[in-house]
């Protein structure tokens, strides 16, 4: 009889310690948020929060929220609650070696009912929603491109394993990847295009880049010949996607936005006509 007690007792020890482990293995499930895409060429999300719901967001992105939800800025998403100081320094840090804000904005709606809060990205463009679930629990996302997610979103910093997107890649080298079973939002210049690869190869330009799901393979390589590199116009160097899977491509890049509307960009040639009116002007 004792010895029956005490098989018993293993079991049910081994059980607990089974369950204990299960559960500290487990993902956090992503809160279950509701949204709206407002406007056309310049978009904004609002999202529609449940009481106690959280979206994290990039800090800065908030448009207007309204009342009783409440926002805390944390130096994480949330995913890992017990992580310690230094962890959370670590993860703080790599957010501002691939240029963004060291600190995450929780907001919380606290009241009752629905509540809702709006975000938009730091420059005109589009907002992509993205179902975390159907694209395989992962997507990852050039620097500066997320915008917000639901609460269980693990954001992480990580880095092209390829030497020549390292070296040449420019906003390809430091890459954010985005794991969950929920809803996130990405930001994105000017119009999107969305591209299913089934083993084919896609040459774009390396600032056009938005964003891709897992299964891609995300290189640099040469655009063609030395006359074409050199008077082309396309950059000495073109980005290549290929594999299975799916791929976001903005048609603006803040980069090419910022070089077109300079005083020396390459509109200034247009506006005023090309050399030969500014000398028959002189």
């Amino acid at each position: 009889m004792f010895t029956d007690q005490l098989i018993n007792f293993d079991k049910k020890l081994f059980i607990f310690i089974a369950a204990k482990k299960s559960i500290k293995n487990k993902k956090m499930r992503s809160h279950e948020v509701d949204y709206k895409i407002i406007g056309h060429d310049v978009q904004l999300v609002e999202i529609e929060l449940d009481p106690n719901e959280t979206v994290i967001a990039e800090a800065g992105a908030m448009v207007y929220m309204e009342p009783g939800i409440d926002f805390e800025t944390k130096m994480g998403d949330g995913t890992e609650p017990n992580e310690g100081l230094f962890g959370k320094l670590l993860k703080g840090a790599g957010r501002l070696i691939a240029g963004e804000s060291l600190f995450i904005t929780h907001f919380t709606h606290r009241g009752y009912g629905k509540g809702h809060v709006a975000f938009a990205g730091p420059y005109p463009g589009t907002v992509i929603p993205v179902n975390l679930m159907q694209m395989g629990g992962r997507i990852i996302v050039q620097r500066d491109a997320f915008l917000c997610a639901a609460m269980g979103t693990k954001m992480s910093i990580t880095f092209n394993r390829k030497l020549g997107a390292g070296f040449f890649g420019g906003e390809g080298f430091i890459l954010e990847q985005l794991d969950g079973d929920g809803m996130a939002f990405i930001h994105a210049g000017g119009t999107v295009i969305e591209r299913q690869l089934n083993g084919e190869t896609l040459r774009v330009d390396t600032g056009c880049v938005v964003g891709f799901t897992s299964g891609i393979d995300f290189d640099i390589q040469q655009a063609g010949g030395l006359k074409s590199m050199v008077f082309g116009g396309e950059g000495l160097f073109l980005a290549t996607l290929s594999g299975h899977g799916k791929v976001w491509l903005q048609s603006m890049p803040i980069s090419k936005l910022i070089r077109e509307l300079s005083p020396v960009g390459g509109n200034q040639r247009k506006e005023t006509g090309g050399f030969l009116n500014q000398f028959l002007q002189d």
